[in-house]
């Protein structure tokens, strides 16, 4: 019996018994190596060799255009490589200098998720403003000079590209880039993965919802093991810097390099860079173990050779984390003689605070015990109790508010900020009481007589607003803005800028409401008292120090014959104490040793009425205007305005000329006539 013939299609191709005859068509090997392809797993690779392979830097932001290396950075190997999803720690801490390529290894780990890893990423800069310019000069260019994550991320300008400056949507993941000031923006999306970059610039709050660093880490919980977290930054603050405190908890890595000289490991410290006063060209850094000296061209080979190493058992065991200066930076960026340099430059606490945060990468101590009232006592003199001495070149006030009275004082101040107590004022009556308020208006006219001749009224008061706020911003209203300045104070210590505003606010007027009625500054308490505490443990030069040149120091604080003790006491009645929160964490609190302390409150206000002025960015040219204005010496003899307590003149009881001095405030410029003129048959 033969088989029956089956029916076959005109278009079905003709069987055959080699299955290779299924692919006996044009392209058909480029299809099976797709197919191929597609089977094959990635290749294991970590982070930093992802960066080797993949990475290219862009002439836009990078000094070194080009394929990444990672051998000019050797110590970022491990930190990436911690990075890698094959690693076991969840949360990567990085407390470093600036400028040792902390960013670009970040950016390293965002190119190597696109590629590799995709899932929801959420990277954190300190404010809105600045994710987009992180946006636009670091990842656009990372996208756009490394092929493997071009083909991955759509041209912005297409069509349903996802492509935005704060978003960018990938295969299988989504990268949003926010602000730590944007609670939106930090609890907007569940993350696998979450980029902190320089956290202790983050704000206290997003937008009085809560630590920005705990929202952004809330996004990550339901991804649970499989989460990862980099935090990096420049340290600040003691007890304020959240670096600290993420690597004080972590296993606290240090990085451990040969001496050229006899083998011994050791991190470098700049207690070990020794050098000839004056002379940052010789410097050398001796060795813990032989103490012979290491030039600094030996620094690539004992980078190459480094190793990280754990110094303590960390808190947390899923933590790692990794500490470096800028003594590591390789040879040819931050070198020893910068560094040496740099340090010899630092004269004031101001600039050593900077050096330790951006150059050592360590926090700053803030010294915030109180200066002895009793020495400050004893070196009273030089004028006299409601005079302005030599050097004085503007006034400002400080009003604090309280229930029964208004308490001022004046302050004047000269170069380098220099200042010094012309008088304090108090006011009987409190805010319901029209005199108290009739008072502090005179005294906005008054003037105090200069040594010179001349005669100083106020620049501006500022007048703090915790107390009664509505009667504040009421006789603010009244009185004019130009002059006076409602404040209100804020914890902690923002080194960026001590005062910010003015913001408009609700004030009442004769019953009614005014909306944006009042222009309401604020200000950073905690900043201006550190830097009085400074400013009065200054000391004045000796006698013989004063024959040899010296002058008074830059900042230096002046008290008049006839300051009462109490009023010093409540100069220095708090001191910044360490506290720790519910939470663990710890952070600096100013607190009470005394029950007064409306001096110390006031000269705070007359401070921050003297920022708010310009004083901390005057240029040569406003400075030598205002010593226009007060005109020569009485004898007409050029006299050294900072050696003050020597240049004072006595001042008689006879009514000084009115001769107007210390004005800050610009003329408003003259508006001429407008002449319009036609162009017709022109």
């Amino acid at each position: 019996m033969s088989a029956p013939n089956l029916p076959t299609s005109p278009k079905s191709p003709p069987i055959s018994g080699e299955p290779d005859d299924v692919f006996g068509f044009e392209g058909a090997d480029i299809i099976r190596q797709a197919w191929r392809d597609g089977l094959t797993p990635d290749p294991p690779l970590t982070v930093s060799q992802w960066a080797d392979r993949h990475r290219y830097l862009s002439p836009r932001g990078s000094a070194v255009p080009g394929r990444y290396r990672t051998d000019r950075t050797p110590y970022m190997r491990d930190i990436m490589d911690a990075l890698s999803p094959v690693h076991p720690a969840r949360r990567v801490v990085f407390m470093k200098a600036a400028q040792v390529g902390a960013t670009e290894s970040g950016n390293c780990w965002l190119g190597y998720i696109i590629h590799h890893a995709p899932g929801p990423v959420l990277a954190v800069q300190p404010t809105v403003e600045l994710a987009k310019r992180f946006s636009r000069q670091r990842i656009d260019p990372l996208i756009a000079d490394s092929p493997v994550l071009k083909e991955r991320v759509k041209p912005a300008r297409s069509r349903d590209a996802g492509n935005t400056v704060l978003s960018k949507e990938v295969p299988a993941g989504l990268l949003v880039i926010t602000g730590a000031n944007s609670a939106v923006g930090l609890r907007s999306m569940p993350a696998r993965y979450l980029f902190l970059d320089e956290v202790d610039a983050y704000p206290p709050s997003a937008d009085e919802e809560g630590d920005p660093v705990a929202l952004a880490e809330a996004r990550t919980r339901t991804f649970s093991w499989r989460s990862k977290v980099f935090l990096a930054s420049t340290p600040t603050i003691h007890g304020l810097s959240r670096i600290e405190h993420e690597y004080e908890v972590s296993d606290r890595r240090r990085f451990f390099v040969p001496c050229p000289h006899c083998g011994a490991r050791q991190w470098l410290r700049f207690e070990r860079l020794r050098w000839d006063k004056g002379s940052p060209e010789t410097v050398h850094y001796h060795c813990d173990g032989c103490e012979r000296p290491i030039a600094e061209h030996h620094k690539t080979a004992m980078l190459a050779a480094g190793k990280w190493q754990a110094t303590a058992e960390p808190e947390d065991p899923g933590t790692v984390g990794f500490h470096l200066s800028a003594l590591y930076s390789p040879v040819g960026w931050m070198g020893w003689r910068d560094i040496a340099r740099q340090w010899e430059a630092a004269t004031t606490d101001e600039a050593r605070r900077s050096f330790r945060n951006s150059v050592l990468g360590e926090t700053w101590v803030e010294n915030g015990e109180a200066p002895d009232w009793q020495r400050l006592y004893e070196r009273r003199g030089g004028y006299r109790y409601g005079t302005v001495p030599a050097g004085g070149l503007f006034l400002t006030a400080g009003a604090d508010v309280q229930k029964d009275r208004i308490e001022v004082s004046v302050w004047a101040w000269g170069r380098g900020l220099t200042s010094w107590l012309v008088e304090h004022i108090v006011i009987d009556g409190g805010p319901e009481n029209a005199a108290a308020w009739a008072t502090l208006t005179a005294l906005l006219g008054k003037t105090w007589p200069h040594s010179y001749g001349s005669r100083l009224s106020l620049a501006k008061l500022a007048i703090d607003t915790g107390y009664e706020a509505p009667a504040v911003y009421a006789w603010a209203r009244t009185a004019g803005f130009a002059q006076v300045a409602p404040v209100k104070g804020v914890e902690g210590f923002n080194r960026a800028a001590p005062v910010a505003g003015p913001t408009y606010v609700d004030a009442t007027e004769g019953g009614r409401k005014v909306r944006r009625g009042a222009r309401l500054w604020t200000v950073a308490g905690s900043s201006f008292k550190s830097e009085t505490y400074r400013f009065l443990r200054l000391n004045p030069p000796t006698d013989e120090e004063r024959e040899v040149g010296a002058i008074v120091p830059v900042g230096y604080v002046h008290l008049p014959r006839g300051t009462d003790a109490e009023w010093i006491k409540q100069l220095v009645a708090e001191q910044l104490v360490t506290v720790k929160t519910r939470r663990g964490f710890t952070r600096l609190e100013w607190q009470k040793v005394r029950e007064r302390n409306e001096a110390l409150d006031c000269r705070v206000y007359a401070r921050a009425a003297a920022w708010i002025a310009g004083a901390d960015r005057w240029t040569e040219d406003k400075w030598r205007d205002l010593e226009s204005q007060i005109g020569p010496a009485p004898d007409d003899s050029a006299q050294d305005d900072a050696a003050v307590e020597d240049v004072v003149q006595p001042v008689s009881d006879a009514p000084a000329p009115e001769r107007p001095a210390g004005n800050v405030r610009r003329p408003p410029p003259r508006r001429g006539r407008r002449v319009f003129r036609s162009s017709y048959m022109n």
